[in-house]
């Protein structure tokens, strides 16, 4: 086996272990390349099928072909899509576009709060009707106790702190302190009732994986991606007034894995053009404790 395989091995395996473990099982999808490849690695494990909810936490400032990607491979790939949001802060304006908050304060408030709370069925979902092609309302619902992730452990310093199998407490703060050993392919999924785990596929990927997975498998990654002509891409994908792009003449997948072969980024965050990061002292820890991806 080649390390692709062996890694593409080990996160089915995950996903198997997550879907035997946890009866609320859900999956975040950003609809950046990592949680896109995680959504295929899903669909590999289960034939096809995923048989778990997807959850995306719409802020409503997301980049719109971002979107319409979501809605367009949820029902061709018949996802069950579920959307969460913070609509009393989006209707009070208490944003970083409308001038009345910090990026951080809004990342916590769009993102951290409206997934905190979506999670546990507090605040109103909004389930994708595959007949109408429309999103319906719905009143919360039973809490997800699994929830599947897909972090790396190199894209941020905080994430290199996780475990596969990282436990939450029932308000989804996380004690970064107190996390179980993985040895040798052992993994705790029993915990205390009212325990929030996160579930981490692909923890030991890196950004280069990624895209050699991309490539091999032929994956439709969003063209955001892609240079179209005014030499920059984006390497890391978030809401649009808080994202910036690289320079960057790649027009295709296998321009990107070269890119990265080459040593182009080496010196350069992955996430460099997420301007949040930067107000959180250059990573996102404090907003990660409280429950942020």
């Amino acid at each position: 086996m080649d390390q692709l395989e062996i890694i593409e091995s080990q996160s089915i395996f995950i996903l198997r272990e997550a879907y035997r473990g946890f009866k609320q099982l859900v999956m975040l999808w950003s609809i950046g390349k990592d949680s896109t490849v995680l959504l295929w690695l899903a669909r590999k494990a289960f034939f096809g099928h995923v048989p778990f909810p997807l959850v995306h936490i719409d802020t409503s400032y997301k980049i719109p072909e971002m979107i319409e990607y979501r809605d367009r491979f949820a029902r061709e790939w018949k996802i069950n899509m579920v959307l969460g949001r913070n609509e009393r802060a989006l209707a009070e304006k208490q944003t970083y576009p409308d001038g009345n908050a910090t990026r951080l304060e809004c990342c916590r408030l769009l993102k951290s709060e409206a997934l905190k709370h979506t999670l546990s069925g507090e605040w109103p979902r909004w389930i994708l009707n595959h007949e109408t092609g429309e999103y319906d309302r719905t009143e919360g619902g039973e809490p997800y106790t699994g929830v599947i992730v897909g972090a790396r452990s190199d894209e941020e310093g905080s994430r290199s702190k996780e475990r596969y199998f990282s436990p939450r407490d029932r308000h989804n703060d996380w004690d970064v302190g107190d996390q179980p050993p993985e040895l040798w392919n052992q993994f705790k999924t029993d915990f205390a009732p009212g325990t929030h785990v996160r579930i981490h596929p692909l923890l030991d990927w890196t950004e280069l994986n990624i895209w050699e997975y991309i490539e091999r498998e032929n994956i439709p990654i969003i063209d955001l991606y892609f240079d179209k002509g005014k030499g920059e891409r984006y390497r890391s994908l978030g809401c649009a007034p808080c994202t910036s792009s690289v320079r960057s003449c790649s027009t295709r997948v296998q321009d990107i894995v070269g890119e990265l072969r080459s040593g182009k980024f080496s010196n350069i965050a992955e996430r460099s053009g997420r301007e949040q990061d930067k107000e959180d002292g250059g990573g996102l820890e404090s907003l990660r404790l409280d429950g942020y991806m």
